[in-house]
């Protein structure tokens, strides 16, 4: 099975050794009942493949035989590493291999639910960050934040570790403590921060606005409206996404038929929103776009494929808002920059994460899996954002002394306000 997908979550897997044949070709390995004499099939490189793989057989060998500890010859680890080691000898931390139990946590994180502490991690100058700690999860009720590089893990120094794992130490089961060290601009020193893992449940979509179901408004505005505008909080680009956000748009324009609001416009938030699946990005940009292009990928070989609007939007004519951070990433940067250079949105906040690579998420026989970098997205105006973002229209930088106050919304409500 065959998805394009757009994860910021970079699996970027265990460096080690490897061949090219190992990662190409199903490799039946018995190491049930495994001893140093026992048999490895399928040693033989084929026809169309000119590979020494003598090498790959020598240090197997060599460590069966000289290796001080038995018990650690574990041949499926071994094949693993070493399909490990291939993929990330491509210097790419978005192309990885995913063993059976790393690919069952990426599922799980489409899905929207683990244990763990709700931050989704990336790669950046060659160390563990967080891309974006989840709305009201352990990560950021510690006080986690995007940017934040992990520099050890209960003690334990992360440098060289990949992401996978990072999440491997990170998660753990419901109540149980980890302890990050973690670094960010503004600091002297790294900080320790504790954190108690929970179950972790993302809805991709919320149209609840907390402020004002707690202080109401004379007229009691609804939940999913403040001063007016309605807004639209979108978490991540999972499987639930289209769904979801079909509910929330419903719940919006029947707010607005039934006239009990303004309606003077619409704000979508997708601050420290990771990316996920591509057509959830086509889809949710093709509510504010009547038509025409919304991202091109480009690929290695020169073939383009243009995503258009797929479907006849509902709010296209709303005053639109788009908030970003730098926890803004992949699909979310789709959304965002398609809308900005379409003419469609003002972009409110921080300039987002810059990842403008596509990979394809591919089921492995042995429950495996695989994601490969084939492509980079360009957004309708010929841009390729890679490592540089999209930048808001008007910056305007969180200030996180005032818990209470959100600036960049109220800047976006402000700004649509101003065009009645």
């Amino acid at each position: 099975m065959i998805r394009t997908v757009i994860l910021i979550i970079a699996f970027s897997l265990l460096s080690g050794g490897g061949g090219y044949w190992l990662g190409t070709h199903e490799v039946d390995v018995s190491w049930e009942g495994y001893s140093p004499q026992a048999s490895v099939v399928n040693t033989t490189a084929p026809e169309n493949r000119d590979v020494d793989f003598s090498l790959f057989w020598d240090v197997w060998d060599r460590l069966e035989q000289n290796y001080i500890d038995d018990e650690k010859i574990d041949p499926e680890k071994m094949v693993y590493g070493a399909i490990k080691g291939m993929t990330a000898s491509l210097g790419d931390p978005y192309t990885v291999f995913l063993p059976p139990e790393d690919n069952e946590k990426a599922r799980e994180d489409l899905q929207g639910e683990f244990d763990g502490i709700g931050a989704q991690l990336g790669m950046k100058d060659e160390r563990i960050v967080v891309i974006a700690p989840l709305k009201g999860m352990p990560a950021e009720k510690a006080g986690i934040k995007s940017g934040d590089f992990i520099i050890q893990v209960d003690g334990v120094d992360t440098f060289g570790w990949t992401v996978p794992e990072a999440v491997e130490k990170i998660r753990g089961p419901k109540g149980e403590k980890v302890t990050l060290s973690v670094f960010r601009d503004g600091l002297e020193a790294p900080v320790d921060i504790e954190v108690i893992r929970d179950t972790i449940e993302v809805p991709t979509v919320e149209t609840e606005y907390a402020d004002t179901i707690a202080q109401g408004t004379p007229e009691q505005e609804p939940a999913n409206f403040k001063d007016g505008v309605a807004i639209i909080r979108l978490h991540q680009f999972g499987e639930q996404t289209n769904h979801q956000w079909d509910v929330a748009v419903n719940e919006i324009i029947k707010t607005c038929n039934a006239g009990t609001v303004a309606c003077e416009g619409v704000i979508l938030d997708v601050r420290n929103n990771p990316g996920g699946f591509l057509d959830g990005s086509v889809y949710v940009a093709s509510e504010f776009l009547k038509d025409g292009l919304v991202v091109t990928q480009e690929h290695s070989s020169g073939q383009s494929l243009e995503y258009t609007v797929n479907r006849k939007g509902r709010l296209l004519t709303q005053p639109l808002a788009v908030l970003i951070n730098r926890g803004s990433a992949s699909a979310s940067e789709i959304v965002a920059g398609a809308l900005k250079v379409r003419g469609r949105a003002t972009i409110v906040g921080e300039t987002s994460f810059g990842k403008g690579s596509v990979q394809e998420r591919i089921e492995l026989p042995h429950d495996a899996g695989l994601h490969v970098t084939t492509a980079k997205w360009i957004l309708p105006d010929g841009s390729w954002i890679n490592e540089v973002g999209v930048s808001p229209d008007i910056e305007v930088v969180d200030d996180p002394t005032t818990a209470d106050v959100d600036e960049q919304l109220d800047k976006a409500i402000e700004v649509l306000k101003s065009k009645e």
